[in-house]
């Protein structure tokens, strides 16, 4: 487990050829009891992940990932059990910054934009050895329904009267 990540998948970017390659992983029970807990629901049945990775250049790697998963999560108005299944696939593009064997002209780096409309750049790393489960983790924390509800179900406030505060005037006028 890479930073105290309740899953972790290395692969050595260094041994890539320039074919690429297709790494398939998937977490065991007990990796996904404690990815459950980690992200906070009520049971992960499964969780499949295939990564195509290739160079797009001698620093710099593609990566698309593909996650597959069967959750169980708590209803947010009966906190009754929701089964759910999340299928999601992103992209991350890798470039490796740290000191290398082979002294290459290093590669352009883009320009900083802050605007937030603009896509981020590559994510910069400083060893080969990528751990392919951390972003995983991330997007599939992220592809959660925030608000689960049984179907059907719908919020509805309490019927209360509301009662309007009173307001600190009303005090002064009641005074005259």
């Amino acid at each position: 487990m890479t930073q105290g990540l309740p899953l972790a998948h290395v692969y050595n970017l260094a041994r890539l050829g320039n074919a690429g390659d297709v790494v398939t992983f998937a977490a065991d029970d007990t990796e996904r009891a404690a990815i459950a807990r980690w992200a906070g629901i009520l049971s992960l049945a499964r969780l499949d992940t295939k990564v195509e990775i290739r160079k797009l250049g001698p620093v710099r790697f593609g990566l698309d990932f593909t996650l597959s998963a069967e959750v169980t999560q708590a209803c947010v108005v009966t906190l009754e059990p929701v089964a759910a299944r999340v299928e999601h696939r992103f992209h991350r593009e890798l470039l490796f910054v740290g000191p290398s064997r082979h002294k290459q002209a290093p590669e352009s780096a883009p320009d900083v934009v802050l605007d937030s409309l603009e896509e981020e750049g590559p994510e910069e790393i400083s060893s080969l050895h990528y751990d392919l489960a951390a972003p995983v983790l991330e997007e599939f924390a992220l592809a959660l329904d925030p608000y689960p509800r049984c179907p059907g179900v719908a919020f509805e406030p309490p019927p209360e009267a509301v009662v309007a505060p009173e307001s600190p005037f009303a005090v002064l006028k009641s005074l005259k």
